[in-house]
């Protein structure tokens, strides 16, 4: 199948009201298809570590106290541009974009400051999926103040 028509078929997933789950699928399917953008390396080509404990979290994905759950937040930084967008926002369906935010992690003027989270199916494979992109160096816990 082509990667035109897994676009397609990524549209057509929303328009029939499929689960997220079915559209971060096609994104994990889409990355390993294009490879990344090219020409962005996160220095020496090595996975970007994930900064915190994923055994900290529960299967929804939350962590803390049973009467206190909550999402984890994490945030790194994409190199400025639609293709890296659009790659990401393929796998983690909870990416925001902050472009000219440096964010905890210290983005540069010219990356991109991404947040997420762990409330979402998959929340481990999307998470590696992205330490896996060539272009992130690192993700961190975001804590907000």
């Amino acid at each position: 199948m082509d990667v035109y028509r897994l676009f397609l078929n990524r549209s057509q997933a929303r328009q029939d009201g499929l689960s997220r789950r079915r559209g971060m699928c096609v994104g994990l399917v889409l990355s390993a298809l294009l490879g990344g953008p090219v020409g962005a390396t996160a220095g020496d080509g090595a996975a970007a570590p994930i900064g915190f404990d994923l055994n900290r979290l529960n299967a929804s994905g939350l962590q803390g106290p049973p009467d206190g759950l909550r999402a984890l937040d994490y945030e790194f930084c994409i190199p400025d541009g639609p293709a890296f967008r659009a790659q990401v926002a393929a796998i983690d369906p909870s990416a925001r974009f902050h472009p000219g935010s440096r964010g905890r992690i210290g983005c540069t003027p010219d990356q991109v400051l991404v947040l997420g989270n762990t409330h979402q199916d998959g929340f481990r494979a999307i998470l590696h999926a992205l330490a896996g992109l060539p272009y992130v160096a690192r993700i961190a816990e975001a804590v907000f103040e």
